[in-house]
């Protein structure tokens, strides 16, 4: 088995409503996140080209990049974000770290689930320069 990844960045603010320190309030990190795939070389001597990662991952990144990332219970930052036309994204529950590596997994399993040869994708997100959160998943 052959593991390959690629890495991306981008800026994105949040908050946990349930924090009792300083995360309770709207702050922003800037992000990286690394995605991981393994699995066997094509007739291409690929596990998949770059370029195919890039074209699944980066609309999503494109789509968080300068946004507000929201829990959908937090009814206050979203009318407080519509009413002002911000960009932001809602999840279905807390924007931990944990919870955002999830949610970037669930979007973007179902195309990398069409490469036959893969077999494993991680997802490293760094919220911090020292703080990161892993998760990976078996494809088949």
């Amino acid at each position: 088995m052959i593991t390959i990844g690629k890495e991306f960045k981008w800026e994105m603010s949040h908050r946990l409503p349930f924090h009792q320190g300083p995360c309770k309030n709207i702050h922003g990190h800037s992000y990286k996140m690394e995605i991981i795939l393994s699995g066997e070389a094509d007739d291409n001597s690929m596990v998949i080209d770059y370029y195919d990662i890039d074209r699944i991952v980066r609309p999503l990144v494109n789509s968080l990049d300068h946004a507000f990332l929201c829990d959908s219970e937090d009814s206050l930052l979203i009318d407080f974000l519509t009413q002002n036309n911000f960009k932001y994204l809602v999840m279905n529950n807390v924007s931990t770290a944990e919870n955002i590596t999830s949610f970037i997994i669930d979007k973007i399993k179902p195309e990398f689930e069409k490469f036959s040869n893969i077999k494993k994708l991680a997802i490293k997100l760094f919220e911090t320069e020292d703080a990161f959160c892993e998760r990976s998943i078996e494809l088949r």
